[in-house]
């Protein structure tokens, strides 16, 4: 089994993710791009279960819809809870070099421009998502 230990930018919050990430994607959403002042959010998606925090103490925020946990000390973002699948979304910028291999752009309805590189890009989400599989033809 794959352990990471990823900590915030202070080094107070610590939080270890166990296995493997279910998807690796960035998503151009109107919530993630709200809560982190972005074109798009690079993230890996575990099952709630693999992410934990081990040391520190997290801050809770909702500045769309999705619940967003943050370090109490520097407020760097940890991860998402995306409770209706049992999932957490973790800041891909917190994984050791080479770690994040983004599959696929998610929710490109909402980008702001075209992005330009060999990954899918869904309109919405692929239907393994619950999506329509329906594609961006920038």
């Amino acid at each position: 089994m794959n352990t990471i230990d990823l900590s915030c930018r202070c080094g107070a919050a610590r939080l270890r993710v166990e296995g493997d990430p279910v998807a690796q994607i960035y998503c151009h959403c109107t919530d993630c791009r709200a809560a982190h002042s972005a074109a798009y959010v690079a993230s890996a998606i575990y099952p709630a279960g693999a992410v934990r925090l081990v040391q520190g103490e997290l801050t809770p925020t909702v500045i769309a819809r999705t619940p967003r946990l943050r370090c109490a000390a520097c407020a760097t973002h940890l991860f998402s809870e995306l409770a209706g699948p049992g999932l957490r979304s973790v800041n891909a910028f917190l994984l050791p070099p080479g770690a994040f291999q983004p599959q696929m752009h998610v929710q490109c309805q909402h980008a702001l421009m075209p992005v330009v590189d060999d990954l899918p890009h869904f309109k919405g989400f692929p239907a393994a998502f619950g999506g329509a599989d329906e594609r961006m033809a920038w």
